[in-house]
């Protein structure tokens, strides 16, 4: 007989709250996409290539958002599962939004906004490296 693992509250949380941020993660990233293809095509329209690259650039963006939103909801779902794999996932989407507020940060963005978002994702990288919340991923 295989046992059950009991899932932590926090696990619980944090998989809703990633069910939740991936849906608003792939509107964002389609919203961002619709608006990078008409700036680009409105620059390519009227020659002006400041336009057009930055139509290319909130395509990128566009782009990351979306697949960051997706990543968000298959870490929902691993976490609400307790899937091994998502214990990884977990963490490493964590180290990416480090990463990308960092990045935004020197670009000249809200330092404000970005080091709450530095800080909640310290808290559940915290959260996730807990023995107990390992333990229930299989990763003790």
């Amino acid at each position: 007989m295989v046992q059950q693992r009991q899932r932590p509250t926090v696990v619980t949380v944090l998989a809703i709250l990633a069910f939740i941020g991936g849906i608003l993660g792939i509107l964002a990233g389609l919203a961002i996409i619709a608006a990078g293809g008409i700036v680009a095509s409105t620059g390519a329209a009227v020659g002006t290539t400041t336009a057009a690259s930055a139509g290319g650039f909130l395509l990128v963006l566009g782009v990351i958002t979306l697949i960051l939103g997706v990543l968000d909801i298959v870490f929902g779902i691993g976490a609400w599962r307790l899937s091994p794999w998502a214990w990884t996932l977990g963490v490493g989407l964590e180290v990416v939004n480090i990463i990308i507020a960092i990045l935004f940060i020197t670009q000249g963005a809200s330092a404000g906004s970005e080091v709450v978002g530095i800080i909640i994702s310290l808290v559940v990288l915290y959260y996730l490296t807990r023995p107990n919340v390992r333990q229930a991923f299989g990763r003790a």
